[in-house]
């Protein structure tokens, strides 16, 4: 793996299952993986689109922030959710997360996500000047 290319793990069941990581910085830019209402390995807020977007987003910025980067430095999200007659409740939590960042945003729905209780899975693309030094990253 390059210098410039740093990766951070959730501990999450399904990342060494599928092999892949939480996040990965390369260069100034951080890719998040998508995702969703899962605290401690458990599906959290079954049923409720609107509490499942908010975690999910607490979980994007927990690996945004373990880069020393946070929402604020977020330029584009990816919303994959089961039921698109529900959009405004997903949209609602995304507008209060992000606020006047506004990122770039996409939503659509998917016939079903890894788990049949999991409404909304989002992923996320960030953009930090890290240091020349990389004092800013894990």
């Amino acid at each position: 793996m390059s210098p410039a290319r740093r990766r951070v793990s959730s501990g999450g069941p399904f990342e060494a299952a599928v092999g892949y990581s939480r996040a990965v910085a390369a260069g100034d830019f951080i890719f998040v993986s998508g995702c969703t209402s899962v605290v401690d390995g458990e599906v959290v807020h079954e049923g409720d689109m609107t509490k499942q977007t908010e975690q999910a987003l607490l979980n994007v910025s927990a690996a945004l922030e373990q880069f020393g980067a946070s929402l604020a430095d977020v330029v584009r999200t990816r919303i994959y959710v089961t039921d698109i007659t529900r959009w405004a409740q997903a949209g609602e939590a995304h507008r209060l997360a992000f606020q006047d960042v506004r990122p770039a945003a996409t939503m659509v729905q998917v016939a079903a996500l890894i788990d049949p209780r999991m409404l909304v899975e989002i992923e996320v693309d960030a953009h930090r000047e890290f240091s020349p030094s990389g004092d800013q990253s894990p």
